[in-house]
């Protein structure tokens, strides 16, 4: 689309809000992005657009460039894998369906976790919807405020770490896409299609390089290098690919509130692969200021 003007960093392509695990509205998060010297966000909630509108309109009213985005569930042999999707069409009925199928079984699943955890712990159903908000994306991070909230865990880490932990006994899988698919869905509406994370320690390490290359034909853009979570000998391998593709580089600070201790701008991506982002979407345009 004809979406590109001018603009400055710095820029913040993974935030979070209440809209799926984050723990402040999108007015909140624009606000602390501003606080922290951000001129460009994007909003990437898991597998939901619903919180685009109030993260656009607090954005332009503090001067700020917003581009509208998700994070989108996806998954490989056992790794969970995170598709941040930009500037995507967010009426277009192929990823549209998709999404809603992915917050349903997220649903389903996190009602059986709570099932399981409830036959040692004090935890119900409702102690975890009133940790979620209308239109939320549900998941395993409102179980954990769940625990913190009933005194089963100090904190939302901890409970990761603990009661949640897949060797904890409860943990239950739940529906997602193989990542090919979902990077031609993002594309198909338009958007451009960056792995989150994309090189994470212990199980959920690094898709094979060989994946990738295929991901990439099917029209991955690029990779998140600049986060807290990636290997250096991960990101090592992966800029050797992103230097045979020419592909975007995009830094991100992956910012859920106090759900996690990352705060806006502690990586971000540079104007030229904004603009590169920007020119690649032919589904909607940033909203600018």
């Amino acid at each position: 689309m004809s979406g590109l003007r001018r603009f400055e960093g710095p820029s913040d392509l993974h935030m979070h809000s209440l809209r799926s695990d984050g723990t402040e509205p999108a007015e909140r998060v624009v606000a602390a992005a501003h606080r922290h010297g951000l001129q460009t966000i994007a909003l990437t909630d898991h597998d939901t657009t619903t919180g685009w509108a109030e993260a656009a309109e607090a954005a332009t009213s503090l001067g700020m460039t917003f581009l509208p985005g998700v994070e989108l569930s996806a998954k490989h042999e056992w790794r969970s894998v995170h598709l941040l999707g930009y500037l995507f069409d967010p009426d277009d009925a192929a990823l549209r369906a998709e999404m809603e199928k992915i917050r349903d079984d997220r649903i389903g699943r996190a009602e059986r976790i709570v099932s399981n955890i409830a036959r040692d712990y004090d935890l119900s159903w409702p102690d975890v919807m009133a940790q979620t908000s209308d239109g939320a994306t549900v998941g395993r991070p409102h179980i954990a405020d769940a625990l913190v909230a009933r005194g089963l865990a100090p904190d939302r880490s901890a409970a990761f770490a603990g009661i949640l932990h897949p060797r904890g006994g409860y943990y239950e899988s739940h529906y997602a896409p193989d990542p090919r698919t979902a990077v031609r869905l993002v594309v198909g509406a338009g958007g451009v299609p960056i792995i989150a994370h994309p090189t994470t320690a212990g199980r959920d390490r690094m898709m094979p390089v060989p994946y990738l290359e295929e991901l990439i034909d099917a029209g991955l853009a690029g990779f998140e290098l600049e986060h807290r979570e990636n290997t250096a000998s991960g990101v090592a391998t992966l800029r050797k690919l992103v230097d045979r593709h020419d592909l975007i580089v995009t830094g991100s600070s992956d910012y859920h509130g106090l759900g996690k201790p990352n705060l806006p701008g502690e990586n971000t991506t540079s104007d030229e692969m904004v603009a590169r982002v920007i020119e690649r979407a032919t589904g909607t345009d940033p909203v600018y200021p």
